[in-house]
């Protein structure tokens, strides 16, 4: 959960860079919380929710796509039918570079 407040906090922050850890852990809680309103019958509190989250997942997918040395305008691929999701996500699932032009590796801020 820790992960999905840091995201919230950080709302609209483009720049910097994002662990995979973090990304997804913000995604997972993103798609249970979306889940658990559409068992219950809330689809418009589910929309309403989703249209709320949208800044902080744009700003922390350019965060994340930042820690793999790409710019954040590499999401608009998605708009790609199929194939530019398929991109994006292989993009997202790749591992951070050491050092690059969004800063340091936050692994090395992070404790064991």
């Amino acid at each position: 959960m820790d992960y999905f407040i840091g995201a919230l906090k950080k709302y609209a922050d483009f720049s910097g860079r994002a662990r995979r850890k973090e990304y997804w852990m913000f995604i997972l809680i993103y798609i249970i919380i979306n889940v658990v309103l559409a068992v219950l019958g809330l689809n418009v509190i589910s929309m309403l929710v989703g249209l709320g989250l949208l800044i902080p997942s744009i700003s922390i997918a350019a965060r994340r796509l930042h820690d793999t040395g790409r710019s954040g305008w590499w999401q608009l691929i998605a708009l790609l039918p199929l194939i530019g999701f398929i991109v994006l996500i292989v993009f997202l699932v790749q591992d951070g570079q050491e050092t690059n032009d969004y800063g340091v590796n936050p692994k090395f801020f992070e404790p064991v």
